[in-house]
């Protein structure tokens, strides 16, 4: 070992002894990613405490990690390439959601209240912005990025507090889903300007819409024939497998992202695109439920990039605006809301409870406006104020969702003016009578035990659906008219998407212990209320489920030759009379 080599290893052990060397252990992207992973799991411990977003707690972890702060983010690229691939995978996963289906039945309530919100949002957002002293170029990038609300947010709220089945969290879901369908749009419009614009960045607007209309048909056509022929049989064959079918979907997702960016759209608008090509399918609450940890986990690195970008040399000029546009967000949004809603013939109460749920503006803002940063469109001070506004928004809304009742009752004398004398369209819904296709059993596990069972409660009038991870198994029930879903009965966030509210029973025919445990916890955190049936093969097992709360425990063998006794018993009988 050279001199050299002694004397700078000598001189790394003492400004280690000397608290000096972690930034020097960090230059590391592993031991940095580590070290950001660990603090923003401690920290979105603390902000989880206070009921907050832990989105919040990224932003925060890289404000701190960031210039600004400590300077530990040195892996700029690693993280920005991980943080591109997470907003790749969210506008995956919201195009997964737009069911054509769902969105043909989205409702003129919810259509009327989405568009009036996005109109009233940008008029006046723009004019407000204006007045700010702010460019008109920066002031429209800012009034829509004002316009979005958080579905992944407002979705987790409403599911927490049991209100996503109520009347307003279902209006809340159909307006929401109006704004997932503008953001998207508005992302293709802009990247569909960088495409057309001239090299001294002027474009002729002409131009733009007929390249934009142009666009959308050819991708309209192309997405048809993908959805028509293709991708039903590809996903059906990576569906035989877990482990496949997720990696399809990220595939998937990725490679349409990248597409989209060569053929002159966004990252963003082609992977929407390709989620919304698999929406139709029958995987799509199970490939739903498994991206969604995925999703949130490379999201941390999107907010943790933000974070340590923002320019606080800017921030503090923002100050006033962010204060100006929040108090716009947080009160004006929600009576656009319940003006529309009352007018349309809905409650005070129900208008306030849906308009509480635009008093916020959400992550697609922020990356609605970090793509106008780079067309070169508005400054990173439009990115300070648009994040400001979204951490105050978000961090408010909040509080004002979990506590939507006492508020309500606070504010009740002075929300009259939302509500016309008879709120005839609320009225008929509640004189409407309760519908027998409401799912009074679900059947988890369609072997030949679980598809019988499906089919003999049909047989006899009872509401029942069926649940099985097997694409064969779905496939063939299907054919027979039997209501299944495809998805793994064990997974929290699938469990989430059915109809849980009305179900009495859950009846489980999963052969394994450990299966059945998993889903009485996903049960459990999905909020059902109702009881719970299992099918055991051996009194051990039918002893763990009698002490783990299950009310029925069936024995498909134990049953099987009590019947069959009983049967002999009556022919004996019978024979000796």
């Amino acid at each position: 070992m050279s001199i050299d080599t002694l004397s700078a290893a000598s001189a790394s052990t003492v400004s280690c002894e000397e608290w000096l060397c972690l930034p020097l252990l960090l230059k590391e992207p592993f031991a940095e990613f580590a070290a950001l992973l660990l603090v923003c799991a401690l920290v979105g411990a603390l902000f989880v405490r206070l009921r907050q977003p832990v989105l919040i707690a990224y932003i925060v972890v890289g404000v701190a990690a960031g210039p600004a702060g400590f300077g530990l983010v040195q892996a700029h690229d690693q993280v920005d390439l991980l943080a591109q691939i997470g907003v790749a995978v969210l506008l995956f996963v919201v195009g997964l959601k737009l069911d054509l289906q769902h969105v043909r039945h989205i409702g003129p309530v919810a259509l009327a209240t989405g568009l009036g919100q996005l109109v009233f949002t940008i008029v006046f957002g723009f004019v407000l912005v204006l007045l700010l002293g702010k460019g008109w170029v920066e002031a429209l990038y800012v009034a829509v990025a004002l316009t979005f609300s958080s579905t992944i947010i407002i979705v987790k709220l409403l599911s927490d507090k049991r209100e996503l089945d109520s009347l307003h969290g279902r209006i809340a879901v159909g307006f929401l889903i109006v704004q997932d369908l503008a953001v998207v749009l508005a992302m293709m419009a802009v990247s569909t300007l960088r495409a057309v614009e001239g090299a001294d960045g002027s474009a002729d607007h002409a131009t733009v819409v007929v390249s934009l209309l142009g666009r959308l048909l050819a991708v309209a056509a192309l997405m048809f024939v993908l959805m028509r022929w293709v991708l039903p049989r590809a996903i059906a064959l990576m569906a035989r497998s877990q482990e496949l079918l997720l990696l399809f979907g990220v595939a998937w997702g990725i490679a349409l992202a990248a597409l989209g960016e060569s053929v002159g759209f966004s990252k963003e608008a082609g992977a929407f695109l390709a989620g919304f090509s698999l929406a139709s399918t029958p995987y799509r609450e199970a490939l739903s439920a498994r991206l969604t940890g995925l999703r949130d986990f490379l999201l941390l690195f999107f907010f943790i990039d933000l974070g340590s970008k923002l320019d606080f040399s800017s921030l503090g000029a923002e100050v006033v605006p962010a204060a100006v546009l929040s108090t716009f967000v947080l009160i004006g949004n929600p009576l656009i809301v319940m003006a529309i809603m009352g007018y349309m013939g809905y409650r005070k109460r129900t208008g306030f409870m849906a308009g509480l749920t635009v008093a916020q503006i959400s992550e697609f803002s922020i990356v609605f406006v970090a793509m106008g940063i780079s067309l070169e469109h508005v400054g990173v001070s439009a990115l300070s104020l648009t994040t400001l506004v979204g951490v105050v928004t978000i961090t408010l809304s909040t509080y004002m969702i979990l506590y939507s009742q006492p508020l309500y009752e606070r504010l009740m004398p002075w929300l009259s003016v939302f509500e016309r004398k008879r709120p005839f369209r609320e009225l008929a819904v509640e004189q409407q009578p309760r519908s027998g296709a409401d799912v009074q059993v679900v059947v988890v596990g369609l072997g030949r035990y679980g598809a019988r069972l499906l089919n003999r409660l049909g047989e006899a009038g009872t509401a029942a659906l069926g649940v099985d991870f097997d694409p064969e198994a779905v496939r063939t029930l299907r054919k027979k008219g039997l209501p299944v879903r495809f998805g793994d009965g064990e997974d929290p966030d699938f469990m989430e998407t059915l109809p849980l509210a009305e179900v009495r029973w859950v009846v489980s025919s999963l052969p394994q212990w450990e299966s059945n445990r998993a889903l009485l916890s996903a049960l459990q955190a999905a909020g059902y209320r109702g009881r719970v049936a299992a099918v055991v093969r051996d009194a051990a097992h039918g002893r763990l489920l009698k002490a783990a709360g299950v009310a029925m425990v069936l024995n498909p063998f134990d049953d099987a030759a009590d019947h069959a006794a009983r049967e002999l018993s009556a022919l004996l009988a019978d024979r000796e009379n």
